[in-house]
């Protein structure tokens, strides 16, 4: 985005609302299993009853960025810097297609649904070993072993004629993550006195007085989910203390888990990185060096789920209540 001279915060709110999308509908995302095991929903289930919401929030942000990237696209200046950079890549690195070898492996490995752990850390694995054998003429491997130790702790730093090349491939590895580990620390353990005092439950019993209707139950789960990605700080309350709290009152109404485990997500997941100190959005803000104020006003994905789900709560548009024996 930095190279096609398209703002930071609108290049950032395009990669949330991509990778939310993809966090969403992934059978290996934690919080989709987390959402639908608290309702009681069946995984794929769930994910399928999700795509009723996904899929228009997902159409309109392809729409909004299609539309802004053209206000960016076929500049001189923006192709200049892309011939600039393909350019200082192909001399400081070798590009070969073994390097595709990766990604390909991981998402052999995810189709055939292998934990994400072993997946990702094979993906890791095979990327160090194309490393080591495409990007060293001399295997002194002694050396190469310290480098990636140091890659990994440190970070890579390029220094090459353009200091935006170097700004994209210049990272800090580990070291740099230790803040928002620390503010993620932080904001666990305040959800945990939160939720040990019974602060975030009051809130909910006060919510379900009112919640008499299905209607109503659904808009109340929205907005509970909500208030606790800014309370909590954390997104996985934000779904397990609505979730356990709203479950039996679904039942009571006669409608389907898929309905709860649904509003969860399109509130509870879908929020929580547009909330600068829930934990997520401290670590999109420190992954992309942009503040999540900046990006907050383009991740159209994550904006337009919840209201889409309120709009299914009060029209009753797929809204499916839990047939009789089941």
């Amino acid at each position: 985005g930095t190279t096609l001279g398209v703002p930071s915060g609108i290049a950032a709110g395009a990669i949330v609302s991509g990778a939310y999308f993809g966090d969403k509908l992934s059978p290996f995302s934690e919080t989709t299993n987390l959402a639908s095991s608290i309702a009681g929903t069946p995984l794929f289930t769930h994910i399928q009853h999700m795509l009723y919401t996904t899929i228009p929030a997902f159409c309109i942000a392809i729409v909004f960025f299609t539309w802004t990237g053209l206000d960016y696209s076929g500049s001189e200046s923006g192709d200049q810097k892309v011939n600039e950079v393909i350019g200082l890549l192909e001399k400081s690195f070798r590009i070969h297609p073994a390097l595709i070898i990766p990604p390909i492996l991981t998402f052999v490995m995810i189709y055939f649904k292998i934990p994400a752990i072993p997946s990702i850390l094979a993906g890791i694995l095979s990327g160090v070993v194309s490393g080591v054998f495409l990007q060293h003429s001399e295997l002194d491997f002694p050396e190469i072993y310290k480098q990636i130790l140091n890659a990994a702790s440190k970070g890579n730093s390029i220094k090459s004629q353009s200091p935006l090349t170097d700004a994209l491939l210049s990272r800090g590895g580990m070291a740099s993550m230790l803040p928002t580990v620390w503010l993620i620390f932080s904001a666990m353990f305040f959800a945990g006195a939160m939720e040990g005092a019974g602060l975030i439950q009051e809130i909910t019993k006060g919510i379900l007085k009112y919640a008499n209707t299905d209607r109503s139950l659904l808009t109340g789960t929205i907005f509970t989910s909500i208030s606790a990605n800014l309370i909590s700080s954390d997104q996985y309350l934000s779904i397990l203390v609505p979730g356990k709290m709203f479950k039996k009152s679904y039942e009571e109404h006669g409608l389907d888990p898929k309905n709860l485990s649904r509003a969860l997500e399109d509130s509870g997941t879908m929020t929580s990185a547009l909330v600068p100190w829930n934990t997520c959005g401290s670590f999109m803000a420190a992954a992309l060096g942009v503040p999540v104020v900046v990006f907050l006003p383009y991740a159209i994905l994550n904006l337009c789920s919840p209201i889409i789900s309120l709009v299914c709560a009060w029209t009753g548009w797929t809204i499916r209540k839990k047939r009789i024996g089941t």
